[in-house]
């Protein structure tokens, strides 16, 4: 940031409903209204990880196994973003449409989410770490590393999920640039979801900068992947000077459908991070020294 800091960003989080996809064509009508909603109040559109797993169920054929819905949606991911990218010319908006199972051309699947410019331009965010949902039932791979994603804004990164519960991860965007990280989030109980905010507020804290998570919500018991969904979207900021005592930007009622909005503007950060009560940014450590074990005192033998 500094020199030359860009302009603020209305950013739109979705927290996505779940819903019953009956054919093909209900997934590309629901992403248009959506997106034509979102728009309207935003220049960057985020949502949740996962949430086309929905199109699984379009077929009509009832309630699959994980693994069978997880093929049934690698097999129209090509076609998913074309709908994506449509969607984003259309309306002019960058868009973070959630994350795709991608199957590579070795037959491995990785969680992957697009960034698609008003132009259709695409660029991609590997997940990193898997669940063990993931790992044990679908058999999702680890993608690529962390990336940052140059915007009007500036620089930005993406961290999937249970990514963003792994400082290294967010901590090498941040180094590199990005001012805003992205958390499309899929989580099934409030265990979970909680995990991904207090983790999300973490690395806010720690590295000085904005945070915005997007999770799917509702229940959808004709799924075996997406049959329950909780959560909240969620901005979140430094803890200091500037910003609200917890941090929390704006968020959206717990479970209950709709697009949170919020302006983020770097220049904020700027100022934090040179005058702040703190300097966390700053002060991360630049090598971590192994632990080592403690020296026990005896007073009791004089010494």
């Amino acid at each position: 940031m500094n020199a030359g800091t860009p302009r603020p960003l209305r950013l739109g989080l979705l927290q996505y409903a779940v819903t019953r996809i009956t054919c093909w064509d209900d997934y590309a009508v629901k992403l248009d209204h959506l997106v034509r909603e979102g728009a309207a109040g935003a220049d960057l559109l985020v949502m949740p990880e996962y949430a086309c797993m929905e199109i699984a169920a379009s077929d009509g054929n009832g309630i699959a196994t994980p693994l069978e819905e997880l093929q049934a949606v690698c097999a129209r991911t090509p076609a998913l973003l074309t709908i994506m990218r449509d969607t984003a010319r259309r309306y002019g908006v960058w868009l973070l449409p959630g994350s795709l199972p991608w199957e590579d051309d070795d037959g491995s699947v990785r969680n992957r989410a697009p960034l698609i410019a008003p132009d259709g331009a695409i660029a991609f965010q590997d997940k990193r770490v898997m669940t063990r949902f993931e790992h044990e039932q679908w058999g999702v791979r680890a993608g690529a590393p962390p990336a940052v994603f140059d915007t009007p804004w500036g620089r930005i990164g993406i961290a999937i999920c249970y990514d963003v519960e792994f400082p290294p991860l967010v901590r090498a965007q941040i180094e590199a640039g990005a001012w805003l990280i992205l958390t499309p989030a899929c989580t099934d109980t409030l265990h979970g979801f909680n995990r991904v905010a207090v983790s999300a507020r973490a690395r806010a804290l720690e590295n000085q900068c904005y945070v915005a998570v997007a999770p799917t919500v509702g229940e959808a018991p004709w799924l075996a992947t997406l049959d329950a969904n909780r959560g909240h979207a969620g901005v979140f900021g430094p803890m200091d000077r500037g910003f609200p005592p917890d941090g929390i930007l704006a968020r959206g009622a717990l479970d209950m459908p709709g697009w949170v909005f919020a302006t983020l503007d770097p220049a904020r950060l700027d100022a934090v991070r040179a005058d702040g009560a703190v300097r966390n940014h700053r002060d991360w450590p630049g090598s971590m020294p192994a632990a080592t074990p403690a020296l026990w005192i005896n007073d009791s033998a004089g010494g």
